[in-house]
């Protein structure tokens, strides 16, 4: 069935609304009271009432996370061009790499805590460590599934090792770089708002804990739906960059 692109365009946004009025009349209907399950216009009150705090909390929380980011981008592209371009280093590091990912997090923010103090050592540290594997993965995906008659054919005109990798291998990972980062960034935020959580004295993950503690639902709400905004962004920015420094990849599927 064909959609009218201007259904398509608003689409996201008729979802959002057809889904916070159906939550609005569930939790008017049934009576449920706000320290269980708040409504969307007891969120936006509190919005409005906290709007100084959480714009404090909402700033801390997204430089710590723009940090552990940042630290992550450097460590997941030098791995992931370490692990892609080489067979040694893919068969030694990555079975290394995956099981360190499957650490839970939650077990490992105590430790920084021990390590770092309470402040936002954790914080970016966390949100490093959650977010670097999806980077690493995808340039070295990106790298070692180059053709191999491609490469053949570079080496036959002359291209080294390193030509081949530098100058065809990473502008081909490129697509899959932007992909990771937009995964990456959802999870760095994850990362910040846990250790917020566990070890934090400010940012939203405090903010969180702390309305919770007091049995202040709505407020908790509010910080929920601030991470998911702050996140949301920061997945279109990635998004935007995407398209326009890799268009020739989404030529197709935009044609679709």
């Amino acid at each position: 069935m064909k959609v009218s692109k201007n259904v398509e365009k608003w689409s996201p946004l008729i979802v959002l609304v057809t889904f916070l009025l159906l939550w609005q009349i569930i939790v008017a209907g049934f009576n449920i009271p706000d320290f269980i399950f708040p409504s969307p216009w007891q969120i936006t009150q509190q919005f409005v009432e906290f709007k100084g705090p959480l714009l404090e909390a909402a700033w801390k929380t997204f430089w710590v996370t723009m940090l552990g980011f940042l630290i992550s981008i450097v460590v997941g592209v030098l791995l992931g061009f370490l692990i892609g371009s080489s067979r040694l280093a893919y068969t030694a590091l990555y079975p290394l790499m995956v099981a360190f990912n499957a650490v839970p997090k939650a077990a490992v923010v105590p430790i920084l805590v021990v390590w770092f103090g309470i402040g936002i050592g954790p914080g970016i540290l966390t949100a490093f460590l959650i977010s670097f594997f999806p980077i690493t993965v995808n340039i070295a995906t990106g790298l070692a599934t180059l053709e191999p008659e491609l490469e053949d054919v570079l080496r036959v005109l002359g291209a080294k090792r390193w030509d081949v990798l530098v100058k065809v291998g990473l502008p081909r990972s490129m697509p899959y770089f932007y992909g990771s980062l937009k995964i990456a960034i959802t999870l760095a935020f994850v990362g910040t708002v846990l250790a917020e959580m566990t070890a934090g004295d400010s940012g939203i993950g405090y903010l969180m804990q702390s309305a919770g503690s007091q049995q202040r639902m709505p407020l908790a709400f509010a910080g929920l739906v601030t991470i998911g905004a702050m996140a949301m962004a920061m997945y279109e920015f990635f998004s935007w960059i995407e398209k326009r420094t890799t268009g020739w990849a989404h030529r197709g599927s935009q044609a679709a």
